[in-house]
């Protein structure tokens, strides 16, 4: 697959995941995808090199894997062999299942990291890969694709919603301010053309509380009155 056919796929969910709180910045998912994967998207959806290790069944993976041959660094040298890999229903379920992994202490600084580079840097410190160049791999890739473009992508989204929101905010504020309003209307004192009819409610067991009715119940109780009907 061209690189510019996979960033097609993966960067609209790269970057709905990171409105979603993902921690991960959507150039990396990108970049680490592109190169976990060799811009490839295999059946089974493991785009981000998760081994199935002990790791037990949830929402995103049902369990499923396959077995390829990879090749990890150990004690500096390059030592070919094969892996369990977890398969999934989808490439965001994969991304999703690798944001649970990210929730452990031992990514705390991952979640951390502040930019997409030093994220690269982190996910090397804590131990993602054995590759000694792996982050630095993940950083050229960004560059070389230009794909902090989509991390501006989500922040400019994120920032709309945040317009969105204030002034939904903004709305029900004045909102309930013109209800307050519209209650202090209702809630008045008697007034003093209804004093008497008020007076003959409370001798009539009618009303036991005079104080804070409405125009119209003051209205109807006079009216009333009037008739001779209290």
């Amino acid at each position: 697959m061209k690189p510019v056919d996979f960033i097609a796929i993966i960067a609209p969910i790269a970057v709905e995941l990171r409105l979603d709180g993902s921690p991960i910045f959507p150039s990396l998912r990108i970049a680490q995808a592109a190169h976990e994967t060799g811009w490839q998207i295999h059946s089974w959806n493991n785009l981000v090199g998760l081994k199935v290790g002990s790791g037990k069944p949830n929402p995103y993976w049902d369990g499923s894997s396959v077995r390829t041959g990879t090749w990890e660094v150990i004690n500096g040298r390059r030592v070919d062999t094969a892996a369990n890999w977890r398969a999934y229903r989808s490439i965001e379920d994969c991304f999703r299942d690798q944001d649970e992994l990210f929730k452990l202490p031992r990514y705390a600084r991952v979640r951390a990291a502040t930019t997409p580079e030093e994220q690269a840097d982190m996910l090397q410190a804590c131990g993602y890969a054995t590759d000694p160049a792996y982050g630095q791999k993940l950083k050229n890739l960004i560059g070389m694709y230009n794909l902090k473009k989509y991390d501006q992508e989500a922040e400019d989204v994120l920032k709309e919603l945040q317009s969105q929101i204030r002034a939904q905010q903004d709305q029900i504020a004045e909102l309930e301010r013109k209800v307050r309003r519209l209650e202090g209307k209702h809630a008045m004192s008697v007034p003093e053309w209804a004093k008497e009819a008020v007076d003959a409610a409370v001798k009539a067991g009618i009303v036991d509380t005079p104080e804070g009715g409405s125009y119209d119940f003051y209205r109807l109780l006079t009216v009333m009155h009037r008739k001779g009907l209290i």
